[in-house]
Formats: C-alpha cells, structure tokens, sequence
C-alpha cells in the first residue's frame, strides 16, 4: 500500500511540474511581480498537496518589503514551503542546483540567485547581487547553514551573505521550518543528509504518511549598526529557540 501511495503522489507530482514548466514558458513573460508571485505561491501550495504534506504558518511579525530572509536548511523542500507562505521571496541556492532535471530550470526561471561556494569569490558577486536586489525593493532569502541538517541542531550560520543586509539596513526576518510526522517531532523522511540522492529523498517523502510542515514568521532584527557576524548568531540562536 506505501508503495502504490508513493507511486500515486509521484505521478501527481510529474504532472504538476509540467504545468509549472507551461506556466513559467507562457504566462510568466506577460505577467508583472504581482502576478508571478500568484503563480509561484499556488505551485508551491499545490506540489506540497500532491506529496500529501500539510503546511501550517505561524506569523507572529508580519514581513516587511525588502525583507533578507534567513532560515534553517532541511530539505529540497524548504523552498516550497516558504514560497507557499511568502511567495515574493528570491532564494540564493547552491548552484548545483540549478543542473537539476527540469527543477534547476525552474528555480531560475522564478528568480533563483545561485552560488558557487566553492568559490569565496563568488560569494562577493552574490552579495552584490543581494544588495542591488534589496535596493530595488525584492526580499532575498538564504540558507545560512550551506547545506542541509537533520532538523533539531543547527549548523553554524555562515555571514558572508548577511553583508547585503547590512550594506542596506535591511531588516533581517528570521524563519523556523519544521518537519514532524506521528511520533516524531523532525520527520526523517524529510532529511536530505549524508549520501541521501533526491529521487531517494523524493520517495521518502512521497511514500510518507501524516508529513506536516511547520513555518513560523519570527520578528525581524534590525541590522543598523551591527556587523554580520552578530547578526548570523543572534538569527540563529531565535531560530534554534523556535524549534
């Protein structure tokens, strides 16, 4: 029965990026911000109900334009999740992302940033690209911990992206997700760790039963007058309290 559940989810899911796919080629060109961020909201929404995951959001600040979203990193899923709930969001992702089947082409086509962080280089162009993207009024999200955890400790959040915040004064908005199914309170399905492959880390999920998602909307830290690596700890010590 998992098995032709899992098999049941996966085949909504392939159709359902198909119509991403003829959104994003059709009627993303002749849509305004205002628009696309309809578009990405619903796909969003929908591709966590065609793998049978419930989102919940608890907003206790609401997120101000021009926002530096910072969050903690799960899964392949995080940035369904957030998009779900705040579609205006443009994400920074590793860019080996963006070779990824079909995915890849659709995260930079909703305005993915991507990295190498391999290359410290990089990072400095990306910073800039933050802060151009903040000035003009777009709300930039990162995963400061550069790869996934397993859910209930944090990894060191890495500052060098913060500097777009802080070159700005923008406002830093902190974000917890949570995964949990029955029994437990971080759902292993969704750990994206170790030699874990996405099509095996996509089964886990789809053949999972009582998956829910949890995203809480923290107030917002104030960047003037603090240096990024204040601000990367004070983010993450809310964060952690939160989870």
């Amino acid at each position: 029965m998992r098995a032709l559940l899992g098999a049941w989810r996966l085949l909504r899911v392939v159709a359902h990026v198909f119509v991403g796919i003829a959104v994003l080629a059709l009627l993303f060109p002749r849509r305004d911000a205002v628009g696309r961020q309809w578009h990405i909201q619903h796909w969003s929404a929908g591709l966590l109900r065609c793998l049978g995951l419930r989102l919940t959001v608890q907003q206790q600040a609401a997120v101000a334009p021009a926002s530096f979203i910072v969050l903690n990193h799960i899964s392949w899923l995080d940035i369904a999740c957030v998009h779900a709930a705040l579609p205006q969001a443009r994400f920074v992702s590793k860019a080996d992302v963006r070779h990824w089947p079909l995915i890849g082409w659709m995260v930079a086509a909703a305005g993915t940033l991507f990295i190498e962080r391999e290359r410290k280089r990089d990072a400095l162009r990306v910073v800039h690209h933050c802060a151009e993207a903040l000035k003009a009024g777009d709300t930039v999200a990162v995963f400061p911990e550069g790869t996934t955890g397993t859910g209930p400790e944090l990894l060191p959040f890495h500052a060098n992206l913060l500097q777009a915040a802080v070159t700005v004064d923008a406002p830093l908005q902190p974000l917890a997700l949570r995964f949990h199914a029955p029994g437990e309170r971080f759902a292993s399905a969704t750990q994206f760790v170790g030699q874990t492959t996405l099509l095996q880390s996509v089964w886990r999920i789809a053949t999972s039963r009582g998956l829910q998602a949890e995203l809480k909307i923290l107030p917002a830290i104030d960047t003037q007058g603090l240096e990024r690596r204040v601000l990367a700890e004070v983010a993450r010590e809310r964060i952690q309290a939160e989870l």
